[in-house]
């Protein structure tokens, strides 16, 4: 079981040390996640009863691949994913290069986690076809992997093109989403599947299910695939080896959610300090015991 730091929410002058500590506790990969803006959203968040956000104008969403750059400085072992990068809201060309230069720069360290977004406003703003959004998504991947491995593509309209620098291995594509059309979409171009919201065990396994029947119709079953699912339990390295069983090879923890009141107490909430501390206290009662 593969354990991934989701560090979504952090301050942005947060993630350099939070690399770097999440390296040394032996973590496997950080994520954080993707907008482009906040602005008071007409588009109900699907992840909340309520339909609003959980964060508000304050909340730091520092550029992923910028980040990604600079956290990438830092460490030699640790990989990095967005969870998730909207990339039908980008032009085709903008998403080629800069996740094939964090890939470069990284030393292919690099794992590709994509969506199709909830958010329309976003999609307007950059003037993306929101409803269309998946279909070009489905089209975008191919050419992306293409561009990736330094080959030449033709597309309509230009003369045929290819981008440089290129990493010298596969970049890893893990689709977000647990809807129909999202599972179908990992099962088919993805590398692995990475779920957006937390899930109890009741929840992940027709999620699960779902994603199994998928890989089937694709001639896929069997095949090496990775599911990342951020999981709704308290962290006990027995608990995770349940979840292996299941299929599901790694999960998303963030253990400051969990910090004591003793530990808030003593380092403060939200502080760098806090995260650092939880994180090591997680990586001696979990970790090391995976």
């Amino acid at each position: 079981m593969k354990m991934w730091l989701g560090a979504s929410f952090s301050d942005t002058g947060q993630f350099v040390e939070l690399a770097r500590a999440a390296e040394r506790c032996g973590f496997d990969t950080l994520t954080l996640s993707d907008h482009l803006f906040y602005a008071d959203f007409e588009t109900p968040y699907p992840y909340s009863r309520s339909g609003r956000p959980r964060w508000d104008a304050r909340t730091h969403w520092p550029d992923v691949w910028v980040t990604i750059g600079a956290m990438s400085a830092v460490t030699t072992s640790l990989r990095f994913a967005p969870n998730v990068y909207i990339a039908p809201v980008r032009d085709l060309f903008t998403v080629a290069k800069q996740v094939s230069t964090a890939a470069v720069l990284s030393r292919e360290r690099v794992t590709f986690g994509v969506g199709v977004g909830w958010c329309k406003e976003e999609f307007v703003a950059t003037g993306q076809d929101f409803h269309t959004r998946g279909r070009r998504l489905d089209e975008m991947l191919p050419v992306l992997r293409s561009l990736w491995a330094g080959e030449t593509v033709t597309l309509d309209g230009l003369p045929a093109l290819s981008i440089s620098p290129v990493p010298a291995g596969r970049i890893p594509v893990h689709v977000g989403g647990d809807s129909e059309a999202a599972l179908r979409r990992a099962a088919r171009l993805g590398d692995g599947w990475i779920g957006n919201r937390i899930y109890t065990e009741e929840q992940l396994d027709p999620v699960l299910d779902t994603l199994r029947r998928h890989l089937d119709a694709n001639g896929r079953s069997g095949q090496p695939f990775d599911i990342i699912a951020p999981l709704a339990v308290l962290p006990a390295a027995d608990t995770y080896r349940r979840f292996a069983a299941k299929g599901v090879t790694g999960t998303l923890a963030a253990p400051w959610w969990l910090a004591t009141p003793e530990e808030k107490a003593r380092y403060g909430v939200d502080t760098l300090e806090l995260k650092i501390a939880t994180m090591e206290r997680f990586a001696e009662e979990v970790i090391a015991k995976l």
